[in-house]
């Protein structure tokens, strides 16, 4: 899978022509009932939910199953679920005629895009589920039981209109058993990784390889090292737009430290040529002993690395001692965008199912079953998970809310690009860090200037 593939798949611009935000005359009925303790989002028992789900990689089970918990506390209502794939294709009409189901999974390629649902006010405003008693616990609300970057994932313009089920973080992959058999021990800071390197080399395999035709991978580690030398203060300058942001201390060390991995010959060669299928094939097939990814790779490999592999995360070596954020801090995200239309037959419904989707008994059947982790805290709380799965929970708990991410990825697509092509120049030595710093300078600013481009800000 590829990173885009979770935060900016392609979407279905279709909307932007047809779709109008309406008025409150034309807006359909909550179909909404009395609030109280019990049923403190006001579902009545007896409306119809229709349920529309993205089956993907994941499945639907994970969905029918938050369902059948829903029934059984509505016994009332009927329960319209459908599982599809192209979900853009499927319901752009209904949105345009002002009948869309009550619940929406919006993800994979083909999706609606959000973007324009948001401006044409098609979406929920999931502030009142957000405060409402959580499904589990009455005594914690719902937004205080979700893991750190959930909430502002989904916010827009201050409004909260999309909730992401699941959760993905970034770091550098590693086999345990290898390690373990060659006393090396996974490196707290770049000092110790480029002696770690150096050993590794000289017992004759590769100390990194990486998913050279998609450079974005090794971006990952390179912004995670910046982001804990500079804190969130430079995450935010970055994402928005300001004066020489790419030239701040922390992004320029953190070229300089990868330009240093490459020009010391640690990077597997040919590396560049590779698929992220190819390198993380030869990663598996132990030529490489750091690989680059998000929490998807062991799932993507299970059928590629050999028994025993047990392939395990762990978070970037700040570069020094003096990094704002801890050496634990991790680059995660939310996806999996479950939304309830405005113009929903049940939008009280809608909201009391993601609050039900959103409990923790939902989440652990989700993470028995998907192999991938929940965005709500303490769902694999108990079960027994997988190497790769169990390190992800384990740096994401160490992390706490130290885990960040950067949005100028799917903001601006464009920039994005500069970034990607300038590091793919660096790490195989065709561009100093200086000049990394000003060719991905010149394309923000560029960005920046063009008043074409919608601004966000954070």
């Amino acid at each position: 899978m590829l990173k885009t593939a979770l935060g900016a798949a392609a979407t279905v611009p279709l909307l932007s022509a047809c779709v109008t935000s309406g008025s409150n005359d034309d807006k359909p009925a909550a179909n909404g009932g009395a609030k109280s303790a019990d049923n403190p989002l006001g579902v009545k028992d007896d409306a119809p939910l229709e349920v529309v789900i993205f089956k993907g990689g994941y499945g639907d089970d994970y969905a029918k199953h938050a369902e059948d918990l829903y029934k059984q506390k509505y016994a009332k209502a009927t329960i319209d679920h459908k599982g599809i794939q192209k979900v853009g294709e499927a319901l752009q009409p209904r949105f345009v005629a002002n009948t869309p189901p009550d619940v929406v999974d919006n993800t994979g390629a083909g999706r609606l895009d959000i973007a324009t649902l948001v401006g044409a006010k098609q979406l929920s405003d999931l502030g009142e589920l957000l405060d409402a008693p959580s499904f589990d616990d009455p005594g914690t609300k719902v937004r205080d039981t979700l893991l750190p970057g959930v909430v502002d994932d989904g916010t827009f313009d201050k409004s909260v209109l999309v909730l992401n089920f699941t959760y993905t973080a970034w770091g550098l992959w590693y086999s345990k058993p290898l390690f373990a058999s060659k006393g090396w021990t996974y490196p707290k800071t770049w000092d110790e990784m480029l002696t770690l390197c150096a050993t590794i080399k000289a017992a004759g395999v590769a100390p990194w390889t990486y998913q050279g035709k998609y450079p974005e991978y090794i971006n990952d580690p390179l912004l995670s090292m910046a982001a804990k030398a500079g804190g969130m203060d430079l995450v935010k300058a970055v994402d928005n737009l300001e004066p020489n942001a790419w030239k701040a201390d922390g992004l320029k060390a953190a070229a300089e430290a990868f330009a240093e991995l490459a020009g010391k010959g640690y990077i597997m060669s040919g590396s560049e040529a590779l698929s992220h299928t190819e390198a993380q094939a030869a990663w598996c097939q132990g030529k490489a002993a750091f690989i680059p990814c998000g929490s998807w790779l062991e799932s993507e490999q299970k059928d590629v690395a050999p028994k025993g592999f047990d392939m395990v995360m762990g978070a970037v070596p700040p570069r020094t001692s003096s990094d704002k954020m801890g050496p634990a801090a991790i680059q995660a995200a939310s996806s999996e965008a479950f939304l309830v239309p405005a113009k929903a037959k049940n939008v009280a419904g809608g909201l009391e199912y993601l609050r039900i989707l959103f409990s923790k008994q939902s989440a652990k059947a989700f993470a028995q079953t998907a192999g991938t982790l929940p965005a709500v805290a303490g769902a694999t709380d108990g079960l027994t998970l997988s190497s790769g799965l169990g390190s992800t929970r384990d740096a994401v708990t160490a992390a706490g809310k130290e885990a960040f991410t950067y949005r100028f990825r799917t903001w601006y697509a464009p920039l994005a690009k500069a970034v990607d092509d300038a590091t793919g120049e660096l790490v195989n030595k065709r561009a100093t860090a200086a000049e990394w710093a000003d060719r991905v300078q010149k394309a923000a600013d560029a960005l920046a200037k063009d008043s074409s481009v919608k601004k966000y800000t954070r």
